[in-house]
């Protein structure tokens, strides 16, 4: 009887495709005005967190969202969201075993004055995890506005 042993191989790469998804809800006086989805970048800061976390190093989950003003695409290199109202993240779940999504909210009494053009998620240590930008386009805080966001991170 002759045995082939088969040879399975397997290629890792450098950077293994974590994704997110940022999902927004917008109301104006309570009525919804949009509902915007798209991907996001998590950046190499965040990634550096993942890699401590899986080491045991505690104080770094994700625990807040910040809404800034820079319309710049988002690059693997940013640390920070430029002029950022930062608030805690209402809650966290697990849709699937290898998802975690943070939900957030900004109420009406919230950033008003704020032009709106980027999102980042921060850590308990203030680093950026990840950050989206909306393409251009900005959202005019106001007092009438409010926004339920979802924002999930795919393993």
């Amino acid at each position: 009887m002759e045995q082939h042993k088969q040879r399975i191989s397997l290629r890792f790469n450098e950077k293994a495709p974590v994704k997110g998804e940022l999902r927004l809800r917008i109301y104006r006086k309570g009525r919804l005005m949009e509902v915007w989805e798209d991907e996001n970048l998590v950046v190499d800061a965040g990634r550096s967190v993942m890699a401590k976390l899986i080491g045991g190093q505690a104080g770094l989950n994700v625990n807040r969202v910040a809404f800034g003003t820079n319309a710049t695409d988002p690059a693997p290199g940013d640390t920070a969201i430029q002029n950022a109202f930062i608030k805690p993240i209402s809650a966290v779940s697990y849709p699937t075993a290898t998802q975690v999504r943070f939900d957030f909210t900004l109420l009406e009494s919230e950033a008003n004055g704020l032009s709106i053009r980027e999102f980042g998620l921060l850590c308990a240590n203030g680093t950026l995890f990840a950050r989206r930008t909306r393409g251009g386009k900005t959202i005019d805080k106001d007092s009438d506005l409010a926004i339920e966001g979802q924002w999930t991170i795919f393993f």
